[in-house]
């Protein structure tokens, strides 16, 4: 293949008012050996990842409403199950006949899996994309269910609902938050609730659903039919969109092997965002989120067996957890809402509602006192009203704490540090219940962990700070770099087809000897319409 040479013109593009048309005006001449353009796109592959890599903008809105939807399906199918698995605790405990602390690490281990496991899906994330690991996810979660409709023993189910379908979860849930959080800024809050009403609506239906078909297949038929419902989330996961490229890795030292361990280990620390575990802030916001799991999840797991033990029936039970599965969409909508007004910070909203949850666990013994099923159903619906408040600004804070380009490491740690929270949390209430003989007690310890939690969330620096301080830290990194794209005289130049390094031309070695640039004469302007194609005579004549 030859190559052209030719004197090329430095330009600076600007459009003509109301027109469809470019012009170039010569800026500087120089030598230059115009390259195919195969090899211009080699070039630019090698020098992308030793470029800077900034984060797009949010589009607050488009495509990320379908991103939205696919949140809302995904959050109802993991959990939503998760909340509802209380209607198979009781057939657990009946055919099995174990302890209420043996059946509970169930549902303990697989919120575990998909807590712990979450760092493993945000590396996977950051190296291939969302959307493989979403639809990998969802297979894992169905295979998880399939199994578990076979299983011989508690063992079993730890094995399969707990480890394979909790792993499943895990390359869910975290991506599909962090793709709808990247796809928002001023609306982040509101589209967050909105997808998360998705637990809420779920709780609601799933609850008798899953009763109805415990009495018409068995326990084993109703987890094979949820086997098959899980296999949606493959779907949802093939609706992401990313929006910036993968994250880039630095470049290797020469000589260093691609596999050798200090690459991996380079890779890891960079992937998982390590870093983070070294920094005050994130690591006080993770022990605040840990006390809160202990206690968020045990209602979910022994509402419905505290209802039957003060003597309801099962339908009665299980409409318990249906009505505050309809008060959850309801927190979480008002909680978004409220949150994108910008009245108080989001840490402080988060205390407010951690708080009234807290308060409500506190009082859910005290409702069903003389067996008034009334005051059992008040209490619980104050409570599903807080619990979907809270819930998306515990992710919509992340990114105040670390910002938006180290969220999705950060939510996958976060994720993982909160996973002893909910291996503890469940198994702790029911040997509590073995104990004591009631609920009482696991309820009463379950609010001081939440309340234990809204304390710690106090000590963030700068939490009784009226303004939010990352935000100016932005705003006057986004002025300086605005200064010095004034400054520059070529900025704006070719920033949207390839490297800016290809930009310098004038580094491109030349064995040829230079010309005289004071024997070149200046053309006259050239003018270059945009529906010119690149073959064109006026283009290749230079």
């Amino acid at each position: 293949m030859s190559y052209l040479h030719c004197v090329a013109v430095k330009v600076k593009l600007y459009r003509e008012p109301k027109t469809t048309s470019l012009h170039l005006r010569p800026a500087h001449w120089s030598l230059v050996t115009i390259l195919p353009l195969s090899h211009l796109s080699v070039m630019a592959k090698l020098q992308a990842p030793q470029s800077h890599q900034s984060q797009p903008a949010a589009p607050d809105g488009g495509w990320g409403w379908v991103v939205v939807g696919a949140l809302f399906v995904t959050s109802a199918l993991v959990f939503g199950i998760i909340r509802s698995m209380g209607v198979f605790f009781v057939e657990f405990v009946q055919y099995f006949e174990e302890s209420a602390q043996a059946v509970s690490w169930i549902t303990s281990i697989g919120l575990a899996m998909q807590q712990c496991v979450s760092p493993f899906g945000t590396a996977l994330c950051n190296g291939y994309g969302a959307r493989p690991v979403v639809m990998a996810g969802g297979c894992l979660s169905a295979l998880g269910f399939i199994l578990a409709s076979q299983a011989t023993c508690v063992t079993h189910l730890y094995l399969t609902l707990g480890v394979i379908s909790g792993s499943g979860w895990a390359l869910i849930f975290t991506p599909m938050v962090a793709s709808v959080m990247q796809y928002f800024t001023r609306k982040r809050s509101l589209a967050m609730a909105l997808g998360f009403t998705g637990v809420g609506l779920s709780s609601f239906a799933f609850s008798p659903l899953f009763q109805l078909l415990v009495e018409m297949y068995t326990w084993r038929g109703a987890l094979l039919i949820l086997g098959g419902l899980s296999l949606n989330m493959v779907a949802c996961g093939a609706l992401i969109r990313p929006l910036g490229t993968h994250k880039a890795v630095a470049a290797l030292a020469p000589g260093e092997s691609a596999w050798s361990c200090a690459s991996i280990f380079h890779r890891a620390y960079s992937y998982l965002e390590l870093s983070l575990l070294f920094q005050r802030p994130f690591l006080t916001y993770s022990l605040a989120i840990t006390f809160f799991n202990c206690g968020y999840f045990v209602p979910y797991v022994h509402l419905v067996a505290h209802s039957r033990h003060e003597g309801f029936s099962q339908y009665q039970a299980a409409f318990v957890i249906s009505a505050t599965g309809v008060t959850d969409i309801v927190g979480r909508v008002v909680s978004g809402w409220a949150s994108d007004l910008g009245r108080l910070r989001l840490p402080h909203m988060l205390v407010l509602w951690t708080g009234l949850l807290g308060l409500s666990l506190l009082l859910l013994p005290l409702g069903s006192l003389g067996g008034s099923y009334p005051g059992l159903l008040i209490i619980s619906l104050a409570y599903g009203f807080c619990a979907g408040a809270m819930t998306p600004l515990v992710f919509a804070v992340v990114p105040e704490i670390v910002g938006m380009e180290r969220m999705l490491g950060a939510l996958g740690l976060l994720q993982m540090i909160e996973s002893v929270g909910g291996l503890l949390g469940a198994p702790l209430s029911g040997l509590l219940k073995d104990l004591t003989g009631s609920y009482t007690a696991s309820f009463l310890v379950a609010g001081g962990f939440l309340l234990l939690g809204t304390m710690v969330t106090t000590t963030l620096p700068h939490f009784f700070s009226c303004t939010d301080q990352r935000p100016l830290q932005r705003h006057a990194r986004n002025h300086n770099n605005k200064q010095q794209n004034q400054q520059s005289p070529e900025s704006g130049l070719m920033t949207n087809s390839i490297s800016e390094k290809l930009n310098h031309i004038d580094t491109i070695p030349y064995s040829q000897p230079q010309l005289d640039h004071n024997s070149l004469q200046p053309e006259p302007e050239l003018y270059m319409p945009l529906n010119r194609s690149r073959t064109d005579d006026a283009i290749t004549k230079c």
